[in-house]
């Protein structure tokens, strides 16, 4: 759980549209997707880390995705 809550931490730095900070996430099948942030915004640092926390950039999902943390 603490994975997940600094994951969410470092992407609530670059989300800059309204929408995606009232509907920041969504899920299909077993992905956890987060939306709204693109992987140029964020910082090597960060990259790094949220791979780490097992959450990747997907041009397919338009987001960052895991399938780490359950299901729908």
């Amino acid at each position: 759980m603490y994975d997940l809550i600094e994951a969410f931490q470092i992407f609530a730095k670059y989300i800059l549209d309204d929408y995606f900070k009232i509907h920041p996430t969504s899920c299909i099948h077993d992905l956890l997707i987060v939306h709204g942030i693109k992987k140029e915004q964020v910082s090597d640092t960060d990259i790094k880390r949220l791979l780490e926390l097992s959450f990747s950039y997907s041009e397919q999902y338009s987001g960052w995705i895991s399938n780490r943390f359950g299901s729908c």
